[in-house]
């Protein structure tokens, strides 16, 4: 009697992704000049530190919850992967957490958005968490990105470092969502797209109403930043639910020779 090895998961590529992904993450930090004194003036300092505090919160989540989801899934190496990206988005909480100290700002015990969000992204199941994931990644994308251009050294290092790792995120979602939605008949993630499209809108507005002084201190206009993230959540949204359904994107950096020629998620949209 002969036996078939199961197939390969499409996540062996994501865990070991997160797995070589946290030398690059150090080799970035190691460029920012933590001691330098803050170059903001009062008012750009008060604004930026106070989308940090909100930023903290965010991503300071045990993920006990996705955890759980995604062991039902059915999938080990999806679940390391997981594990492995709740671990850099907690150390993207440490990194606001020292962009604070560096600013002279506390940090908040806790804010009515993060706890909606939570709320909401806990309501249902694996794909709701996970879709909930990509829509905040894909419209804060623009403001992580306008961060890594400020003049002072730590915000602008902060911006840096967790851009690069939010890019690859959204590859990451993207990838889970596709698995499990690509198959579904056309009616149905049509409706999909609908709903998640006014969740995307809903969120996009309350970043930028709820970050537009510390967008402004970066050179930029909300307005401009409100469309930008509606349009990469769009292209995202379409890479989802378009394409064959076996696809796997994979991260775009550190291992090219298993990923192949994929574009950025949304790149089409920016």
């Amino acid at each position: 009697m002969t036996t078939t090895s199961p197939a390969p998961s499409p996540f062996a590529v994501w865990t070991d992704y997160f797995t070589r992904n946290r030398v690059r993450q150090q080799r970035i930090e190691a460029t920012v000049d933590w001691d330098a004194p803050c170059a903001l003036p009062g008012e750009a300092r008060r604004a930026i530190a106070h989308s940090f505090q909100r930023f903290e919160l965010g991503e300071s989540g045990e993920g006990e919850h996705l955890l759980a989801l995604a062991a039902r899934a059915g999938d080990p190496e999806y679940v390391d992967a997981v594990r492995l990206l709740i671990a850099e988005e907690q150390r993207h909480s440490v990194l606001f957490g020292r962009g604070l100290r560096h600013l002279t700002a506390p940090s908040l015990p806790g804010h009515w958005s993060d706890r909606a969000f939570t709320l909401l992204r806990r309501s249902l199941g694996l794909d709701t968490e996970v879709a909930l994931f990509l829509v905040a990644e894909t419209v804060a994308l623009d403001w992580f990105e306008a961060l890594a251009t400020s003049p002072d050294p730590v915000v602008s290092g902060i911006g840096r470092r967790i851009t690069a790792d939010e890019r690859e995120h959204i590859r990451f979602q993207i990838d889970r969502l596709h698995r499990d939605l690509r198959p579904r008949p056309l009616l149905a993630r049509a409706g999909i797209a609908a709903v998640w499209s006014a969740v995307a809108l809903g969120a996009a507005t309350v970043l930028v109403v709820g970050h537009a002084p510390a967008l402004r201190a970066c050179g930029r206009r909300p307005a401009v930043i409100w469309a930008r993230g509606l349009r990469a959540f769009a292209g995202a949204l379409g890479t989802v639910l378009t394409g064959p359904a076996d696809r796997v994107l994979g991260p775009s950096v550190l291992r090219p020779d298993l990923v192949g020629p994929q574009p950025r998620a949304g790149a089409g949209a920016r």
